[in-house]
């Protein structure tokens, strides 16, 4: 049986540990960097909490043009962020039959679950799995939460997947165009 407290030094380890993998994705060089930024996106996807968008300033030194070294960044974050999702939406199918996270999903530090699941729950029925991709396309905005949300309302492994794949990418690509525009004025 989970306790309170189990949970509560659970999440304490997630945010540590989050800590630390930002620090490694930061420092990632060459070809190994491009697992530890799959490893990041994985995991960032169901547990860790913090910025998916931390991978574009990760220093790889891959030998690529500047175009093909951002876009191969993008698509392995996007596809291990991707799975990660689908282990979440498992997850979440799971929790559909279990209160216990629930509960401590409600009474954890993150008070945007609610808010979240309310967004998810609206998005979801107004657009399907494209306002998942949607969400999830929104820079800085927590999406671990509307990614559990919406995976306790859908069945579609499949739909889930892609869904979570382009949102992760179209994340990536608002967050290179806004940053771009930005030192393009500056």
């Amino acid at each position: 049986m989970v306790t309170d407290l189990s949970l509560l030094a659970l999440e304490t380890r997630l945010v540590v540990g989050a800590g630390s993998l930002e620090s490694l994705v930061e420092s990632a060089t060459g070809w190994p960097g491009m697992g530890i930024i799959f490893v990041y996106s994985f995991l960032i996807a169901f547990a860790l909490p913090g910025p998916s968008e931390i991978v574009l300033v990760a220093p790889l030194d891959l030998g690529l043009p500047s175009w093909a070294h951002l876009s191969s960044i993008m698509l392995v974050s996007a596809v291990g962020k991707a799975a990660g999702s689908v282990f979440a939406f498992h997850i979440g199918q799971e929790v559909k039959r279990a209160g216990p996270i629930t509960r401590w999903l409600r009474r954890s530090r993150w008070n945007v679950l609610k808010w979240s699941e309310k967004r998810s729950v609206q998005l979801a029925q107004e657009y399907g799995y494209g306002g998942l991709a949607i969400a999830l396309s929104v820079p800085f905005f927590p999406d671990t939460i509307s990614i559990y949300a919406f995976a306790v309302l859908e069945q579609n492994y499949v739909r889930f997947a892609i869904a979570t794949f382009l949102g992760s990418l179209g994340r990536l690509l608002v967050t290179v165009g806004f940053f771009g525009g930005l030192s393009a004025i500056f």
